[in-house]
Formats: C-alpha cells, structure tokens, sequence
C-alpha cells in the first residue's frame, strides 16, 4: 500500500495539534515546513527538505517552490504518464494540504506576502479532484470526519474556497500597494458576516459582507435585518458629524426624522424624539456619547428597532435589554471609511466618501443682514447632507424641525420641510444641500418667517435669490460645496 501524504504549512495554528493527530491515525505521513514543523516536532514530521532534497534558503523565501512539491499536488492519478513521471523522478502524492497564509492583514510589509503559499493552494485546488486543500481551521473537523471516505464533492467544495482565500489574500495586497484611489483594475473583497432573512422585501434573498472587520457590535437582540443595516448606516453617518457635540439622531427608511445636539445625552434624545414623535416608531436611534439610565428610560417607552452608542451604562443595559428583540449596537471609533459604493446594472460606481467638514467651509454672508444664529446654520447643514436630495432642512436651536428630500423639485422639498415644522419655523434657519436656482424657495421661508438660509451657491440665478432675501429681511449665507446625497 502506498503512503498517504498531508503537507501542513500554516501561520494560524489553531486547531493543529488535533488535526495533526487526526491525520496521523488515519495512516498519513506529515511533511511539514519551517515554523510549523518545529511546533509539531512531537510528531516525527518529515520536512520539506528531506522531500526536495534541496535546503530552505534566503531567509525562509525559498522552501517549498520545487516541482516534488508542485508535482505531489499537480499530478493526475488517473494519468499514466503522470504517474510514470511521479515514479521515475521520486515526488509523492500529496492527497491533503493544509496550508494558511502569512498574515499580511494584520502586518502589511513586503515580507509578509506570501509566495509558497497561494502556489500550493493554487495546484492542490486545481487538482480538487484527488488533492483536499484546507485553508480554513474551521474545517479541520469535517476534513477529520472524511478522511476515510471523502468524496470529490467535499474537495469541490474546498477547492473553492481555497481559490476565494487565495483571492481575497492577493485583492488586500493589491489594493495595499496601488497608490491610486482608482486604479486601472480594482478587485475588491468583502467576508460574509452574516446570512439575511431577507432583503428589503421578502421575495429578496440577501446577504450582509464587509471589507475588513465591522466597527460595530450587537451585544443585545434579534438579528438585525438589511434594511436595519442600511438604516443603521445612515445613522452612524450623521451623528459622526457632531464631534464636539453631544448629538442624538434618529432614522427611518434612511432619513434622518430627528436630530438635536444638546449639552446631555438626554436633552439630546428629548430634543431628537420631538422634531417627529410619530415618525420615531420603529425607527434607529444613534449616540455619539454613552448613553445612560435617564435616557434609557425614555427610549424604554416607545418601540424602536435599534440604537447605536459609542457605550451603555449598566443602568442603561439593565433597561433596555429588558426587550429581547431590541437590538443594541457598540459603534466603534474607528476612521470613517474613504471610499463608498453603488451597484448599477452590470457595473459599479465608486468615489470618495462626502468627508467635508461643514465646519471648514468657506462661508461668505452674502445679504445685508448677517445671520445671528450661526451655531444653527451649521447644524442644519450638517443634517441636510444626509438627505436625498433635492434637500432642505429647517432647524432652530439645534434641532431638526422638518425636512423634506428626494424631490424633483427643490420648491417641492422646501414646502415639504416647512410644512412639517409648522409654526416652529418662525425664526428657524433653512439649509439646502445645492444651489437654489430660484427666489420660489427664499419666497417660501418668507412665507414662514424663515430668519436665514445657508445654502453652496453658484448658479447664474444666485443675485436673485440673495435680492429676494434682502427684500424679505432673511439673511443667507453661500458655502461654495454642494452635498448631493442620491
């Protein structure tokens, strides 16, 4: 009876020592590399040297790159010829390899990228047919549970998501080194997190991925759904906008239905809970501090699918998880993310993520009246550029009174807004998102006694807007950075 070969060659040795006995009592012979075989030096592993006959040189780079290896993965035993060449030139059949790569995620240097590795994944995989590849310790036990009867399947299977590991590995180390944000080709990866029930309607399967590690964890409720992701997103986004302020927002169908800054958290969620008292329901609630006991109170009374803080007090958890489906969320703060992404039909579209700070911006006082609620400007902008657009925000003493967005029509979205805030817009500020082409939307914040409008700017129409503006004693300030949100 021949030997029965498994070469082992692994950075991640979770798992290895079990595998190793595994392996062993099923009648294979171990050939093993470098670290790895000196971890497993209890077992009598044969080296790699002793199959190549050749030493492992230039500082570990050159081990297994040697065709008694490539040969022991590659070769065909149904193929005569290759088995005759097998024979005649010594190389063993290789029938299980184990190998994981050198973890460049975590230490990104040029020594790090892993050559051998992808090389043998690569060959054991193409030969699926005979050779199982195991990338993953996740799979030590079913590989253990099949090793005296695996059929091809199974190594179809690995094979596979051998080729998705050797992918995924050389994607990251592309993008690592391209120094343009838009290369000629991108090749992007993502990990699945998590299985969905179902997308946005139930007839939709789907999925949740992410590029690298998400920045948030669930510590409390039922799985979250994809729109609850989608939501939750928008959330995150424009609550990182306030970062020296205590903020509140809340989301529904991704817009933004309440937001406030305050000098507490719960004057915040208070303040965010009254700019829609209806629209809250069922909706995401974000933090950017911790959120604690008080408030948690009054989030206890209404139903909400989600909330999402940098942290929780013990009073805080110890009221809310009393609702098992409630979902709380740990927002990590880590770097907002540079670049984002859009699906169209048969292609993608990506760019740099809207990171402008509202705060920075030029802002030129363009009316004879200068604006005497500066702090509320800001504020409105900052929401207004996470409405779809066509958007307008009405605001005053930092808070959201009504906005209205994903209008054809920016007249329609200011009548929208101002309609919702009702006679609270007497003396709020209007931001809009782009430029507003006509004096309809300055004649309508009249109407409303809308004391200031900060808007970009930069239509040929500019001079009327500001002169409706002088007429109707409303100040209006132009930032020059539009923030189109489709």
């Amino acid at each position: 009876m021949s030997k029965k070969y498994a070469l082992i060659s692994v950075s991640n040795k979770n798992g290895l020592t079990d595998l190793v006995k595994g392996l062993i009592k099923a009648g294979y012979e171990i050939i093993s590399t470098g670290g790895t075989a000196k971890a497993l030096s209890e077992f009598g592993v044969t080296s790699i040297e002793s199959i190549t006959n050749f030493p492992e040189c230039m500082d570990g780079r050159l081990k297994t790159l040697h065709p008694r290896i490539a040969g022991g993965l590659l070769g065909l035993r149904d193929n005569d010829e290759h088995c005759r060449t097998m024979a005649e030139h010594n190389i063993p059949a290789i029938d299980v390899l184990v190998v994981n790569l050198y973890p460049f995620k975590e230490e990104s240097t040029i020594e790090n990228i892993d050559i051998g590795g992808p090389t043998m994944i690569r060959a054991g995989a193409k030969n699926y047919k005979y050779v199982a590849v195991v990338t993953d310790p996740a799979d030590y036990d079913e590989l253990l549970q099949r090793i005296d009867n695996m059929d091809e399947a199974f190594r179809y299977k690995l094979a596979a998501k051998a080729f998705r590991h050797t992918a995924d590995y050389d994607a990251y180390i592309a993008r690592h080194l391209s120094e343009e944000i838009f290369p000629e080709t991108l090749t992007l990866s993502f990990r699945k997190q998590s299985d969905m029930r179902y997308g946005e309607n139930p007839q939709q399967t789907a999925a949740y991925y992410v590029e690298d590690n998400e920045n948030f964890e669930v510590i409390h409720g039922k799985a979250l759904s994809f729109n609850n992701i989608a939501d939750a997103n928008a959330a995150v986004a424009l609550v990182r906008e306030f970062t020296d302020q205590v903020a509140c927002v809340a989301v529904k169908h991704a817009t933004p239905c309440g937001a406030a800054v305050a000098s507490t958290v719960f004057e915040a969620y208070k303040a965010t809970y009254d700019c829609d008292p209806v629209s809250i329901f069922g909706g995401i609630v974000a933090f950017n501090r911790e959120v604690d006991e008080a408030t948690a109170k009054l989030m206890h009374e209404i139903f909400l699918e989600v909330i999402i803080a940098p942290a929780f007090s013990a009073g805080a958890l110890e009221i809310l998880t009393k609702k098992k489906n409630l979902r709380l969320i740990i927002l990590s703060d880590e770097a907002k993310q540079k670049l984002e992404f859009k699906s169209v039909h048969g292609g993608m579209l990506i760019q740099e993520t809207d990171s402008n700070s509202i705060d920075s911006e030029s802002h030129t006082v363009v009316t004879e009246k200068s604006p005497e609620n500066m702090d509320d400007l800001l504020f409105a902008m900052k929401v207004v550029k996470h409405v779809k657009s066509n958007a307008i925000v009405v605001a005053k003493d930092g808070r959201l009174l009504g906005q209205g967005g994903g209008e054809v029509s920016r007249i329609w979205a200011a009548q929208a807004a101002l309609t919702r805030s009702g006679d609270a817009a007497k003396g709020a500020v209007v931001a809009s998102d782009a430029l507003i082409p006509f004096p309809d939307v300055v004649e309508a914040c009249a109407k409303h006694g809308i004391s200031a409008i900060i808007q970009p700017g930069g239509s040929k129409n500019d001079q009327m807007a500001i002169d409706a503006c002088n007429k109707s004693g409303i100040a209006m300030v132009l930032t020059g950075v539009r923030h189109f949100k489709h």
